[in-house]
């Protein structure tokens, strides 16, 4: 990468001719292959925190290292970013509650440096600020031109372990059927942890850039604070777009597997189009979005009848909703009123909450959060679902299933499966085909 280190030198050199105090942020063009990985050049550099991510189009791939300020309150980070300027992150479903102390209930980092390839662009850019220069060009300095080559995953399951079981799975799911038919919650989105035990670790960047490979029409990203610990994810849903006062959000709720050939596909999808209780699933994520939003919108469009979204390894009912800002709405408050959606709380969202409190038996952390990043003019968000956290050797997968009236344990159950599915699958396994209901 000569091309990565004549724009460093061209970065510094700038940063060293600065004599404007404020905060700024520097590009230079860079000319680099098309066929250049990020995520390898990513696990090349010494540099924390790392962000990685990749729009649910492909057109936007983004490597953020370093931090020059961190921000636990996104609304004070707007409030000082420079134009062009974006600080990366999230909001996790629970941090620095009385259940999950350890986590942070949200962390954003202004980087020192970002690789942008926007479609077949690429770009080099510097966070900078008259206190952080020297530290700066220190991290500019620090930067590998050269990749590490991943290996193909090689590391096979041979255990695994759920946090609820599927007797605690069905006391919950039994729990929350009787909360709603006493009218307590319309809704409630319980999630599962799914502990894997292997042969051989798999490294975060493996797991991502297989993920990345498989799974299509999805967001790929991951947040790593140090080297210890990380939290990866291919989530198909987008909390949020927002260009200037142009709002994209939408409703991704009501969910079957896939086919075994394109006949049983198109019967499986047309049967979650026609189902009455993945349609009225889909319609209670619609009404909440909408309700947070209508304080904060001038128009808004929403779709008149759900779409079908194929992915790899289940089909999902979507439907779009666009709306135009009221000027005084900035990303911060966007990011307030919608997360956590429906789709993986709740409705009403606070009683949903108290259950999901009250009995999953596992903090959820950075899981069915919010990642991505904010600016003065454009932000974008994806709900952090289809998500891995690793801990040294340790690999938990999560996923969630929306429980409505007509739900039953077994077949959410089956839900959760086939959405863990999407990264589990791209381990090996010598685990016995057994049934691992009481695993």
């Amino acid at each position: 990468m000569t091309a990565l280190q004549k724009a460093v030198e061209l970065l510094i050199k700038k940063i060293q001719q600065q004599s404007n105090d404020s905060t700024q942020r520097f590009t230079v063009k860079l000319e680099l292959p098309a066929n250049t990985d990020l995520i390898e050049w990513m696990e090349a550099q010494p540099i924390f925190p790392k962000f990685y991510w990749q729009s649910r189009d492909s057109r936007e791939e983004v490597v953020a290292l370093g931090q020059i300020k961190t921000f636990t309150d996104p609304k004070a980070a707007e409030k000082v970013l420079a134009d062009e300027q974006r600080i990366w992150g999230g909001r996790s479903f629970d941090g620095r509650s009385s259940r999950n102390q350890r986590c942070l209930s949200s962390f954003f980092f202004l980087p020192v440096v970002e690789i942008i390839r926007l479609d077949g662009s690429w770009q080099l850019a510097a966070n900078y600020s008259a206190e952080n220069a020297d530290k700066i060009v220190k991290s500019l300095s620090q930067l590998n031109a050269s990749s590490v080559e991943l290996a193909e995953i090689k590391s096979k399951i041979v255990g695994r372990s759920y946090s609820p079981d599927f007797a605690g799975w069905s006391k919950m799911i039994g729990s929350a059927l009787d909360a709603i038919s006493q009218k307590v919650f319309e809704k409630v989105v319980l999630a599962r942890k799914t502990t894997l035990k292997l042969d051989t670790p798999v490294s975060p960047a493996q797991l991502l850039k297989a993920s990345r490979g498989s799974n299509l029409n999805s967001f790929h990203f991951m947040m790593a604070l140090d080297s210890k610990h990380c939290f990866v994810g291919s989530t198909p849903e987008r909390l949020f777009l927002r260009q200037e006062r142009d709002l994209n959000t939408e409703a991704l709720a009501g969910t079957i597997g896939r086919g075994i050939n394109t006949a049983e596909d198109n019967r499986l999808a047309q049967w979650l189009m026609d189902d009455n209780k993945n349609r009225y699933e889909n319609r209670l994520v619609v009404d909440d979005i909408v309700s947070r939003l209508v304080p904060r919108c001038e128009s808004m469009t929403v779709a008149e009848t759900p779409e079908l979204i194929r992915l790899r390894k289940v089909q999902h009912l979507k439907r779009g909703i666009d709306a135009q800002l009221n000027e005084s709405v900035d990303s911060a408050d966007l990011l307030d009123s919608l997360q956590p959606t429906a789709a993986i709380a709740g409705l009403p969202r606070e009683a949903a909450l108290d259950f999901i409190m009250e009995n999953e038996p596992f903090a959820r952390g950075w899981y069915s959060g919010a990642v991505g990043f904010l600016s003065n003019r454009r932000s974008e968000f994806c709900v952090a679902i289809r998500s891995a956290l690793i801990m040294g050797d340790d690999l938990h997968l999560f996923a969630g299933a929306g429980i409505v009236p007509g739900s039953t344990a077994d077949s959410e159950w089956k839900e959760l499966d086939r959405k863990t599915s999407t990264l589990c699958s791209l381990l090996g396994s010598d685990e016995p085909e057994l049934e691992r209901k009481s695993a």
